[in-house]
């Protein structure tokens, strides 16, 4: 299946050459080129494709506001591009339904490798990313722990345990092996998890574990090993991140 891409950016020279890296995969098509917020969402309301491709930054309406009409109206879901490594941005695009976040420096192959993730269902962080979120969550003060959430009743004891693992960024086979039951099984009860809490993917997954307390977080402040992300391995040879 040719995944659909459309690549907003106010930039041109950036957006050409993201489009063209892009459509120069024989399974992606980059169906449109948007050079604001605006004409990214009415592309996106016209050709209906799998992914798109936002900068951050965008005169009018920018990539977060694009990013949250996007997510909210369509069924497309969305890669922010940014120059900033800043955690304001992050979080924002996140609760805003982003799928994946990366800087502006990464590389070609890891460029594609993110669309083809995310639109396969997955979700998607650059590694320093990835890292930065959930220390956010894992730094809070162990005296004042957030208390359980009543959005969780609707969750089984099994999919509650798989919520925490998924906080910790434990990978689908990790989870498994920690819960002694297949990984069909384990993509069951994420699905469920998902489905139950109005989840889009895993990085929300993890963003609701924390905030609805499902987690304590640790004095270390660690948040355990593992990937967010359940994608193919990257060409760079990196496990996906996010």
């Amino acid at each position: 299946m040719t995944i659909r891409v459309v690549v907003a950016d106010d930039q041109e020279l950036v957006r050409s050459g993201f489009a063209m890296i892009l459509d120069a995969q024989p399974d992606i098509e980059v169906v449109a080129e948007a050079g604001d917020g605006a004409a990214a969402i009415a592309a996106v309301r016209r050709l209906a494709p799998e992914v798109a491709l936002l900068d951050i930054r965008m005169p009018g309406t920018d990539g977060i506001e694009a990013c949250r009409a996007i997510s909210s109206e369509t069924g497309c879901r969305t890669v922010m591009l940014t120059t900033f490594d800043s955690d304001e941005y992050v979080y924002e695009a996140l609760h805003a339904g982003a799928s994946g976040f990366l800087l502006k420096d990464v590389r070609r192959d890891d460029l594609v490798h993110a669309v083809r993730v995310v639109a396969a269902g997955d979700s998607l962080l650059a590694p320093s990313v990835a890292r930065r979120l959930i220390a956010e969550y894992t730094s809070r003060p162990v005296s004042s722990p957030l208390a359980p959430s009543p959005r969780l009743d609707a969750l089984t004891a099994r999919e509650r345990e798989t919520l925490l693992h998924l906080a910790r960024g434990l990978s689908n086979a990790e989870i498994a092996a920690a819960l002694v039951v297949s990984e069909h099984t384990v993509k069951t009860h994420v699905g469920n998890v998902l489905s139950k809490l109005g989840l889009r993917d895993r990085i929300q997954a993890v963003i609701c574990a924390y905030e609805c307390g499902v987690v304590a977080p640790s004095p270390e402040g660690g948040a355990g090993a593992g990937s967010l992300a359940q994608g193919r391995k990257p060409p760079s040879g990196k496990p996906p991140v996010g």
